[in-house]
C-alpha cells in the first residue's frame, strides 16, 4: 500500500481529529497554526525533536511580532 502524502496523510491522523480541522475549528493563524501542526505530528512523524524545534520556531517568531506590535 503506498502511504498517502498530501491527501490526510498518516502522521497529520492519529487521532480522532485531523489536525487541519481543528486549527481552522480553532481559527489559528498561520504561526499557532504551525506550532500547533508540528506538536501534534512529532511523536508521529519519526523526528520528533526536529519537529518540536519547529513548533517553538513559530511560537518564537510569533512572540517576536507581538512584543513589536506593543
Amino acid at each position: 500500500m503506498v502511504e498517502e502524502k498530501v491527501n490526510h496523510p498518516a502522521h497529520y491522523n492519529t487521532g480522532k481529529f485531523e489536525v487541519i480541522d481543528v486549527i481552522e475549528d480553532w481559527g489559528l493563524g498561520f504561526h499557532e497554526g504551525n506550532a500547533v501542526k508540528y506538536i501534534a505530528r512529532a511523536k508521529h512523524k519519526g523526528n520528533e525533536l526536529e519537529d518540536l524545534k519547529k513548533a517553538r520556531w513559530y511560537i518564537d517568531r510569533l512572540i517576536e511580532k507581538l512584543e513589536k506590535e506593543e
